[in-house]
């Protein structure tokens, strides 16, 4: 047979190594919908647990809101499950239309698209507008599927230091030349929870006639005075070119995403994008359930505020604690671990005291850089937060890391 044990031998030790690292990725199962509280399976997987969801996008609490759920059902019986078909072919319904012009409408922007996923408005975006004589400059920070797609792309690529509006101004001077300039950036940067300087790219750019793309998928929804998301709080609505986002997340945390901005852009989009030309459209029961989150959104602001307010409960209680945090405004606290193996050992242990929240390291994070990353909700009472507070805490003090800075927790851990 072709799969020859070689192989298989290669890989299973390649596999063993990851596990003798203590770094080996354990999926765990949730046996209930997606909320501050779920229904786990106990680490042996023996019988079911009760825990306290520290880590889900849903930052605003409706995934499993009734009145999205009913909307879903609504769709569903309407305009069935599926649409057997791409957008162009015979994939497009009405609502379709009627989601993009109601995106449009909440960002600010002039039209919209929409794509199966965020990762795959990323993954079209760059190949259907630029060519090898563009330049696309992005954040060394940005998200992985930016990075994806701008490896589709034909264009040059360069990149400058996070958030640092210097060397990105050196950057745009050192590619006056190119046709068109593109600078790259996520508005909530996803594993360090800080925002990009919009307002300050958007003066570059307008300095150095260059366009700007925003990935907003941890923004859109609740960063911002109404929840428009970063360019909003950065007051720079209408000065975007191009935002990329997700409905996978605040907005209702099921799928698709879209591209929003400049009317040409969006169109070249249409003709060009390869994931928008190839995949099936976002089936009727999501786009539904996605209209009626947009109705919650545009009636109150209620749960984005109660998310600001537990984000600083929250944040303020880990920091008297002793923990190192990575500084930020957004719902994103990463408690900094530094040792991969460490943040692996110290998210089992909050399983067990009944608080799933993951360890990240390389390379999902930069080496040396591990962490738990923590995300609130809407969700989230108190009194959930107090609980997993008291697991927080306890768990540091097994490892000895309450009180201690970078520099001791990696002379007691390594990197």
């Amino acid at each position: 047979m072709s799969y020859s044990d070689k192989i298989r031998n290669l890989y299973q030790g390649q596999l063993g190594d990851i596990r003798n690292a203590g770094i080996y990725k354990e999926e765990r199962f949730i046996h209930s919908s997606q909320a501050a509280d779920i229904e786990v399976e106990f680490p042996s997987g023996a019988d079911i647990m009760n825990a306290i969801n520290m880590c889900s996008n849903n930052y605003l609490g409706l995934s499993s809101h009734p009145e999205v759920i009913k909307a879903a059902h609504d769709g569903l019986e309407r305009r069935g499950y599926g649409m057997s078909s791409v957008r162009f072919i015979c994939g497009t319904q009405d609502i379709h239309r009627e989601l993009e012009n109601r995106v449009t409408e909440f960002l600010g922007t002039e039209d919209t698209i929409l794509f199966p996923s965020c990762m795959d408005a990323n993954a079209g975006v760059f190949e259907a507008l630029l060519t090898s004589e563009d330049i696309m400059i992005s954040d060394r920070l940005v998200h992985a599927s930016i990075i994806d797609g701008m490896r589709l792309c034909s264009a040059q690529h360069d990149t400058f230091k996070h958030s640092n509006m210097e060397h990105l101004e050196e950057k745009l001077l050192l590619h006056a030349d190119k046709r068109i300039k593109v600078v790259i950036t996520d508005g909530v940067f996803s594993m360090d929870g800080d925002i990009a300087r919009l307002d300050e790219m958007v003066k570059l750019c307008e300095k150095y006639d260059a366009m700007i793309l925003v990935d907003d998928s941890h923004s859109t929804g609740f960063i911002g005075r109404t929840g428009r998301g970063t360019h909003e709080l950065c007051d720079v609505v209408g000065k975007i070119d191009i935002i990329t986002t997700t409905f996978g997340k605040a907005l209702g945390g099921a799928s698709g995403g879209c591209v929003s901005g400049r009317k040409e852009i969006v169109d070249m989009c249409r003709q060009k994008a390869r994931p928008y030309l190839f995949s099936n459209t976002i089936a009727p029961v999501i786009v539904s359930g996605v209209l009626k989150v947009f109705e919650i959104l545009s009636s109150s602001t209620e749960r984005r505020d109660k998310l600001e307010k537990n984000t600083a409960y929250w944040r303020k209680g880990l920091k008297n604690a002793g923990f190192v945090l990575k500084e930020g405004e957004s719902p994103i606290v990463p408690v900094m671990l530094f040792n991969a193996k460490l943040s692996q050992d110290f998210s089992k242990d909050l399983y067990n005291e009944g608080i799933y929240a993951i360890g990240f390291f390389f390379p999902v994070v930069p080496n040396g850089q591990a962490r738990i990353r923590t995300q609130i909700s809407a969700g989230h009472e108190i009194h959930h937060l107090d609980k997993a507070l008291s697991a927080f805490i306890k768990v540091g003090d097994k490892y000895g890391i309450l009180g201690l800075n970078k520099e001791q927790i990696v002379a007691k851990y390594g990197l």
